[in-house]
């Protein structure tokens, strides 16, 4: 009889630290990537402070196109300074001059140039000086949209790279995975005077940036941006892990088909307090069709000790682990789901 009591509290003993051992193993597994975790407003400031590095002079190199506004001014003859709106089939009309002039695709100086040999051709100016600027930039829309702070549309009147046009957008929203599309319209070959248009028979380029690649800093994923570009940040989700566990948080997933069960969760969350009741763990997860917020219940400590399968967890979820002195959530679980997903830190998952 003794003998039988003494190897089933081995038993028991063994079951113990093979549990521990398992969850401390899971933390590991973990623990490289979850020191490297940062909030959304870390990685906003690295996406700052690499635009701030990254910005370029104003330069003329940028084409001229419709709806643009752009100042021209004749040295020694104000009669035929003034602003012009260029029309939509990329045409202005200047004082004197009997043909609409063709400058869609044209830099300021090339357009500069041109007007110069027209008013040569014309008799206006013998030997005309003639200088052009863009005074307002509408042609060249880069829009950015998705998971970021504030959409916006932003006019490229110099060279702008991808890190400048994030923050411009005021980065990446809490809930924005690691992808970054940029749909380019392809153009055909334009030369000053015959814009670029799209090339109707051709599908937009799809170019994928993580957003981990910039933050690592590699000019090699800072890729330029240009006029037409759209910039779309994906909404990835964000899963939950609340109660007893080291740090509590909001996890981002990296994007939105990305596989997270419970062990894991725990793991990022770097692993259970002492006081963790893993009988009681639960799952709150809004149903789609009526809008209310359902309570799964959970049994933790059967995972943890491997005999029964993990569960794998969705974006939105809140797991819910209480400890020895929290009251069960049954029955509270909106008002618990409102206070969990709006108090906790976010933590983008590298």
């Amino acid at each position: 009889m003794a003998l039988t009591v003494r190897r089933a509290l081995d038993c028991i003993r063994v079951g113990f630290v093979l549990t521990f051992l398992l969850l401390l193993g899971c933390t590991a597994a973990f623990t490289q990537g979850q020191d490297r975790t940062q909030t959304p407003q870390q990685t906003n400031s690295r996406i700052a402070e690499l635009a701030a590095a990254s910005s370029h002079p104003r330069t003329g190199d940028i084409p001229i196109g419709a709806g643009d506004v752009v100042h021209i001014d004749v040295f020694d003859v104000p009669d035929l300074s003034h602003d012009v709106v260029v029309g939509e089939t990329g045409l202005i009309s200047l004082p004197l001059i009997p043909e609409r002039i063709p400058v869609a695709g044209c830099t300021p100086f090339e357009l500069g140039q041109r007007i110069e040999k027209l008013l040569q051709v014309n008799g206006l100016v013998m030997h005309p000086q003639v200088s052009v600027f863009v005074k307002e930039q509408n042609s060249q829309p880069i829009s950015v949209a998705g998971a970021v702070a504030h959409p916006v549309v932003l006019q490229q009147s110099r060279p702008t790279t991808l890190v400048e046009a994030l923050a411009a957008a005021g980065g990446v929203a809490d809930d924005a995975g690691d992808s970054i599309l940029i749909a380019r319209q392809k153009t055909q070959a334009a030369t000053c005077g015959e814009p670029d248009p799209p090339d109707p028979a051709a599908d937009p380029e799809m170019i994928h940036v993580k957003v981990s690649e910039l933050e690592n800093g590699n000019p090699a994923f800072n890729i330029p941006v240009y006029g037409g570009d759209e910039i779309t940040v994906p909404r990835a989700g964000i899963i939950y892990v609340a109660g007893a566990v080291v740090q509590p948080g909001g996890y981002v997933l990296n994007d939105p088909g990305a596989t997270f069960n419970i062990m894991k969760m725990i793991a990022l969350a770097r692993g259970l307090t002492g006081t963790a009741k893993t009988n009681s763990t639960v799952i709150l997860r809004k149903d789609a069709a009526t809008g209310q917020t359902k309570e799964i219940s959970v049994k933790l400590k059967r995972i943890l000790d491997r005999k029964e399968p993990d569960v794998r967890l969705y974006a939105g979820d809140i797991l819910y682990v209480p400890g020895s002195g929290a009251k069960r959530i049954l029955g509270l679980a909106g008002g618990a789901a409102i206070g969990i997903g709006t108090g906790l830190a976010i933590y983008r998952i590298p």
